[in-house]
């Protein structure tokens, strides 16, 4: 997947990712094409964990599914980080 295609699946990943979360998140644009692409990631390798069970690192693609796949990811990627976050402080 070309980089154009990975920026517009952060984006959106990210964006509807933010928007289910209950929550303030911070970051900005470039905050939210990172947990985008950490999202599609994270639901990359759980999908195929889920589906082949084998664990490898692995990404979605830019289609409808990868996209909600994506963001399911970023979802995990945001609670885990608010988890870990919230017992360092």
């Amino acid at each position: 997947m070309n980089i154009l295609a990975w920026i517009v699946l952060g984006l959106i990943a990210g964006a509807i990712a933010k928007a289910i979360y209950p929550g303030h998140q911070s970051g900005g644009l470039l905050g939210t094409l990172i947990l985008g692409v950490i999202g599609a990631f994270v639901g990359g390798s759980l999908y195929t964990l889920l589906t082949t069970g084998t664990f490898t690192l692995a990404a979605t693609g830019l289609s409808i599914g990868g996209v909600v796949i994506a963001v399911l990811g970023a979802i995990v990627a945001l609670f885990i980080y608010y988890a870990v976050s919230k017992r360092a402080v």
